[in-house]
């Protein structure tokens, strides 16, 4: 089933640009985490597989919204399925979605206490990009 679910440990993710080509997908992935049964659903496999039936009775959905929802996830490469005997059992693809939930919820704590984190920039550089951004719209006008 996809990669092994592991521990989420703190640990500094390698950056990489968002381009053109990329955005779509990212966009993709995080409307699906714009949707509150989606993230119950997700949640709940954090802890864990669950054959479907199991998973919706957990998150209180009806079995076959939550297979709609399941079949999303799924298309969108964050639960992946595995058919044993008449069920399928279903878990998050890897540890990556996990992280994904935790970085939210960890957002949102923040959020509510009133807390930020300013990460460590390089403020010319930044500043460098401001320009840039500035005149490439100024040139669309």
């Amino acid at each position: 089933m996809g990669h092994k679910t592991v521990p989420v440990t703190r640990t500094a993710v390698p950056r990489a640009r968002l381009d053109a080509a990329s955005a779509p997908k990212v966009a993709a992935t995080l409307q699906a985490l714009a949707t509150p049964s989606r993230l119950l659903i997700l949640a709940r496999l954090r802890e864990g597989s669950l054959p479907a039936t199991e998973l919706a009775t957990a998150v209180g959905m009806e079995q076959s919204a939550c297979s709609h929802q399941l079949r999303l996830l799924r298309n969108l490469g964050l639960v992946v399925g595995e058919r044993r005997g008449r069920s399928v059992v279903y878990g998050l693809y890897d540890h990556h979605v996990a992280e994904l939930l935790d970085q939210a919820l960890y957002h949102v704590e923040h959020l509510q206490l009133g807390l930020s984190e300013t990460p460590e920039r390089d403020v010319d550089e930044d500043m460098d990009q401001d320009v840039a951004q500035v005149a490439g719209a100024s040139a669309l006008e």
